[in-house]
């Protein structure tokens, strides 16, 4: 399915474009066809384009609701493709939602020169609507109109680094070079498919399997750049686990630098998760800090509310992509201690035990030659005071796939990841196909024409409209 064209002139919208409660500024922005009447009515004159003009807001009486600056965009030079008015008052929820009322009055006023409406009919935006025209009309793509959002909610300098650059076309003009370059492939091979009677080798002589490593060469390094974006975005959900009293809180704590969680000596002090996000080198982690795991036998002597927590650890345990298994250097050698923790990790490694991070703690409490030797990857430190916090950190980035110093990161999502893994796969396939030869060029097309087609879905060139709605829901009003 391509892009789905816009409407024929739908109706204009109107909303407040700027965060809930005061401020020194709100906008009022409005986004249609026709508005040359309602600026009328709102300035009491028409404006020049693209220029910032003083003056009062008025209301259905001639009287000023307040004073402030009025920007017109004539279409098709404006954010959505349309005409758009911003009102840009003083930042009060009172007087924005009366110059929101006013917009609405307004449009639907009649003009008393002519007896017509002022305006075409207004109405609120839905959520994310300006942008979702903006990509309708061709203003921007999917990719950019995504990275919109994204630079709203970025968390980090990187992520929202790396959303400008998406928003400014880097991510998209990468994958219209790769889409380029697989359909100039596939017209060679059409064009073999539309005159069967020439006897040539064309797989061979199109040198298909080095064009198809050029491309896979383009796709690999785009994808990695996109899962580092995806990284930025999403962040990394990492649990704290381990028995109870081996510091999971303490380490909850230092890696957040603030007393997030109560820490004392009685085992089962935390009965529920606590989380917190943190960033190292820009890349956000989720830490949950989860109730103390036990071994076998030991659950059923905990009262209820431990059993719960116990239970909610383990579910925690399940949904993350990182876990911190922490061990208590001063318990080691214990026998009732040991047990639990065999059992502990034997139930950890039914799950994928590349994600588990085994890291023990209490290092200022015992002889440096008592801790013995760990195993590759593992860590030592001392949650009470700060010693190999830096070591951990890095492991978790580590663990994360995450390139320190990596160029040229544009934000993604898991969705665009998706796309350019079933890209991959299709070209895989095509790769087969032309193994065997002249014989299955309708076939190596084809993997080729559904690489192309998971490529646009990135962009929107290929797209669903309940993909589009999933998309610009969760936008904020007004943008």
């Amino acid at each position: 399915m391509q892009r789905p064209p816009p409407a024929a002139q739908p109706d204009p919208i109107v909303a407040i474009a700027t965060a809930p409660g005061r401020g020194a500024v709100g906008i009022v922005r409005v986004s249609g066809t026709g508005l040359a009447g309602l600026v009328q009515a709102l300035c009491g004159r028409a404006l020049q384009p693209r220029q910032a003009v003083y003056g009062p807001f008025k209301d259905a009486e001639g009287q000023a609701i307040d004073q402030g600056l009025a920007l017109w965009f004539p279409a098709p030079h404006s954010y959505t493709g349309e005409d758009v008015l911003e009102l840009q008052a003083h930042g009060g929820p009172v007087v924005l939602q009366l110059l929101l009322a006013r917009c609405l009055q307004a449009a639907a006023a009649a003009n008393p020169a002519t007896g017509a409406p002022t305006a075409p009919r207004l109405r609120l935006a839905a959520p994310g609507e300006f942008t979702q025209r903006a990509f309708l009309n061709d203003k921007l793509d999917l990719a950019q109109a995504e990275a919109v959002a994204d630079l709203i909610a970025a968390s980090t300098e990187a992520a929202a680094r790396s959303a400008g650059r998406s928003l400014s076309g880097a991510f998209s003009r990468e994958i219209d070079q790769l889409g380029q370059r697989i359909v100039r492939l596939r017209m060679l091979v059409e064009a073999t498919l539309d005159f069967p009677e020439e006897e040539i080798d064309f797989l061979q002589r199109a040198d298909a399997q080095g064009q198809l490593g050029a491309i896979d060469s383009g796709l690999a390094g785009v994808m990695a750049r996109a899962r580092q974006g995806a990284l930025l975005r999403e962040g990394l959900q990492v649990v704290l686990a381990g028995q109870p009293n081996v510091g999971k809180s303490s380490l909850l704590n230092a890696l957040a630098g603030a007393e997030l969680a109560i820490v004392t000596a009685i085992p089962g002090t935390t009965r529920d998760k606590v989380s917190e996000t943190i960033q190292i080198e820009g890349v956000p982690l989720h830490v949950i800090d989860t109730a103390g795991l036990r071994g076998d036998g030991e659950t059923a002597q905990v009262d209820e509310v431990e059993r719960i927590g116990i239970a909610r650890s383990w579910a925690a345990i399940a949904q993350a992509d990182a876990v911190i298994f922490l061990h208590d250097l001063t318990r080691r050698g214990q026998p009732v201690y040991e047990a639990a923790e065999h059992a502990i990790a034997q139930r950890l490694q039914t799950g994928d035990p590349g994600r588990i991070l085994h890291v023990h703690n209490k290092a200022d409490s015992v002889p440096a030659d008592a801790m013995g030797t760990l195993a590759e990857g593992e860590v030592a430190l001392s949650a009470r005071t700060g010693a190999g916090l830096d070591a951990l950190r890095q492991a978790l980035l580590q663990r994360a796939g995450w390139q320190a110093g990596a160029e040229g990161v544009f934000i993604a999502r898991k969705r665009h990841v998706q796309a350019l893994q079933r890209c991959a796969a299709h070209l895989q396939a095509a790769r087969e196909h032309a193994a065997v030869g002249d014989s299955a060029l309708e076939l190596f097309a084809e993997e080729l024409r559904a690489a192309h087609d998971a490529l646009a879905e990135i962009t929107g060139a290929f797209s669903a409209d309940d993909l589009l709605g999933e998309i610009f829901g969760k936008f904020c009003i007004g943008k």
